[in-house]
């Protein structure tokens, strides 16, 4: 099992889970667990995952991010994106999409 700075935002990739931003808590193999963790189930400005990780969204008000939950375990991770802390500003920023 691989611990990790809880202050470092990360943005993780998931194979059929889609993607998530948040501090990685722990990580064993392919799973990770994230806290303070949102889904990024849309965004604009941003021209890839390695884009946004790096400078974050130019559109913020067109991203459909999540709300912020406590905890989450996703499975079959396939990528992780350290953030910058302008990126992560950027992330938090995004007004929480909801119903």
């Amino acid at each position: 099992m691989q611990k990790f700075n809880k202050d470092v935002y990360y943005i993780v990739r998931a194979r059929g889970a889609g993607v998530f931003a948040g501090n990685i808590k722990e990580k064993n193999g392919q799973e990770v667990t994230l806290s303070n963790a949102r889904r990024l189930w849309y965004w604009e400005g941003s021209a890839s995952l390695s884009e946004l990780a790096k400078t974050g969204t130019k559109k913020p008000q067109n991203c459909k991010f999540t709300v912020t939950v406590d905890e989450i375990t996703v499975l079959e991770t396939v990528e992780m994106l350290r953030c910058t802390k302008e990126a992560e500003i950027s992330i938090k920023g995004v007004k929480e999409w909801k119903a």
